[in-house]
């Protein structure tokens, strides 16, 4: 299983495009809001129902721990402490942690980007602590996958796929979506 964490405030199109291809790939993957109420509202006013609530699954058993980003969707991720362990233990056990746009700053003030190569929206360099930002579109480096924004959120699912399956499956969604 693999959560996306939500947040009022999350970008949207980095969010949901990241399910919708996700499960085209036939990965499991929940939308799990931290709000303490299934309904999350974007950084465009646009609601979306979460699969559940943060603290009802066991995410000792997830494949993959992801955040979009946006704000001020990025800095409640930040501010959510039971989130950010989760994502040191995951790091710490060499297990999948994905983040685009604003949301590697997330990893980067815990520490979990350390040296690794890592991306993420310009001006959020300096948040990513002890990481080799490289300013590409996505970068993925052992355990991590970042993306550098919203115009990368197809691209950004497509590393995950290719992560969690293979990448001939992420090459068939790329072109039964007509990406390449």
């Amino acid at each position: 299983m693999v959560y996306i964490f939500l947040a009022d405030g999350f970008e949207e199109i980095e969010g949901l495009t990241v399910v919708d291809l996700l499960r085209r790939a036939q990965i499991d993957i929940c939308m799990v809001s931290i709000t303490g109420t299934k309904q999350v509202i974007s950084s465009h006013n646009i609601k979306i129902e979460a699969d559940e609530n943060y603290g009802e699954s066991d995410y000792s058993k997830g494949d993959m721990l992801i955040l979009p980003g946006g704000m001020p969707g990025t800095r409640h991720l930040a501010e959510h402490q039971e989130l950010v362990t989760l994502l040191k233990q995951f790091n710490e056990e060499r297990r999948n942690i994905a983040a685009i746009c604003a949301a590697p700053s997330v990893l980067g003030m815990a520490g979990i980007l350390q040296g690794k190569k890592a991306t993420c929206f310009p001006g959020f360099e300096d948040s990513l602590k002890g990481a080799q930002v490289t300013g590409n579109k996505v970068e993925a480096d052992d355990n991590i996958i970042t993306g550098k924004g919203m115009g990368v959120s197809i691209l950004f699912s497509l590393a995950i796929i290719e992560k969690l399956k293979d990448k001939e499956t992420a090459d068939k969604i790329a072109a039964a979506i007509q990406y390449i």
